[in-house]
């Protein structure tokens, strides 16, 4: 006997044992369920439920026990029948690509999430679910550190994935959100790596600069620093010419700045859930191992690889120890512990601000850059501006009940 299909459309005031009510009506006839979904916002629910049941004598009073059911729960229930050629076409679509897309920002506005969902339209992808990533906002209490980000799942066929991402820039730049766009894979899914960059990623100064101002050189090496973040000047040569402007620096001003080092917003929280979930992490810092091993202590860092400062006498030479830790070499030791970690590189997460961050950026399989400069966000995957390290998080899906529940 032919079968018919059912979209069953719920909605009114959550309730406990709505769910088991409402399935019982449907096993009592022997339905077959092809596909549920849920939804509670404000303690209001939305539950859609596809069924299958035989036609004729099993299916009208069926919908009509449901009927009754939900008038019973004080709910409201929708029928829509649905052909079989309508329920083949829809289950074709799930060979389809699938991306994540996440939105970030201290507050979301509407306008900002229509004009990304705006783009999705256009270029004729589905969005299959909607999820809030972070808290509940109260409208009386004042928040210190604000931030929203909801996660979009869309599936479709994308045949330029760079036009997308720039339509996505040009709005994370208009509106100040950030939106980023991943595929939604294994890898995307099973990230074990985390790589930062240090100065002025997973602390708020460059290290070197300060060294420069107690040297009483700072206004030189600040200016050369600027232009190698800027990618105006070549790494290696602009380490050298800073590092000998601050020959006869004394040791002990190396320990007074890194007691005092600013670290980033949101770091501790990201550092310490990355540990709890079994995440290794490292800095790859073109700045001095001296203060990449005081936050390896800190924060409790798995790996440091950053440069060696020569000292002789209780004085900085002027000179370092080793090869200079520039981008192509961060995106080495990328490679390598990955490799020690018996990783696959698209497991891997970089994060960095500057021009020398890219090579690795790149490289990772999500490579995000953090309060960057203008010329990294536009070649970077992913960027984060408007909230704290901590967002990287939401990149990888996790909601604040995981994040507070280690808290």
């Amino acid at each position: 006997m032919k079968n018919e299909i059912f979209l069953l459309n719920i909605s009114g005031q959550d309730k406990p044992g709505l769910t088991a009510s409402l399935t019982a009506v449907l096993a009592s006839s022997g339905a077959k369920i092809l596909d549920i979904g849920q939804a509670n916002i404000h303690d209001t629910l939305s539950l859609g439920i596809l069924f299958e049941i035989e036609s004729g004598v099993n299916s009208s009073p069926v919908l009509k026990d449901l009927l009754f059911k939900a008038y019973e729960l004080n709910i409201q229930a929708k029928f829509t029948p649905i052909t079989l050629e309508n329920y083949e076409n829809w289950v074709s679509l799930q060979g389809k690509d699938r991306y994540i897309i996440t939105i970030l920002g201290e507050r979301l506005s509407a306008e900002q999430i229509s004009m990304v969902t705006q783009v999705i339209s256009e270029k004729n992808l589905n969005i299959d679910a909607i999820k809030r990533l972070t808290g509940r906002t109260s409208l009386v209490k004042k928040d210190e550190y604000p931030r929203a980000s909801i996660e979009l799942s869309i599936r479709g066929k994308i045949e330029n994935k760079s036009e997308l991402t720039e339509k996505f820039m040009q709005i994370s730049r208009q509106l100040n959100v950030d939106i980023a766009f991943q595929e939604d894979n294994i890898y995307r899914r099973n990230r074990r790596l985390v790589c930062f960059d240090m100065d002025s990623t997973l602390i708020q100064t460059e290290v070197i600069d300060e060294l420069a101002e107690l040297a009483g050189v700072g206004a030189e090496v600040r200016a050369i620093t600027e232009s190698a973040m800027q990618g105006e000047i070549e790494f290696n040569e602009s380490f050298k010419k800073r590092m000998k402007l601050l020959k006869g620096l004394k040791e002990e001003v190396l320990q007074d700045v890194a007691v005092n080092l600013p670290i980033t917003k949101g770091a501790r929280r990201l550092i310490d859930t990355l540990k709890s979930y079994g995440f290794k992490t490292a800095i790859l810092s073109g700045g001095f191992t001296y203060f990449g091993h005081y936050l390896q202590k800190e924060l409790g860092i798995d790996y440091v690889y950053a440069n060696q400062l020569e000292i002789i006498d209780g004085e900085l030479t002027g000179n370092y120890l080793g090869e200079i830790v520039d981008g192509n070499k961060k995106a080495e030791y990328l490679q390598e512990i990955a490799n020690k970690e018996g990783l696959n590189i698209s497991q891997t997460i970089a994060v960095g601000d500057g021009a020398n961050d890219l090579a690795m950026l790149n490289l990772a399989g999500l490579g995000i850059a953090f309060h960057a400069k203008p010329k990294v966000k536009d070649n970077a995957q992913s960027s984060i501006s408007s909230i704290g390290l901590d967002g990287v998080l939401y990149l990888l899906g996790y909601h604040d009940k995981h994040i507070d529940l280690l808290e």
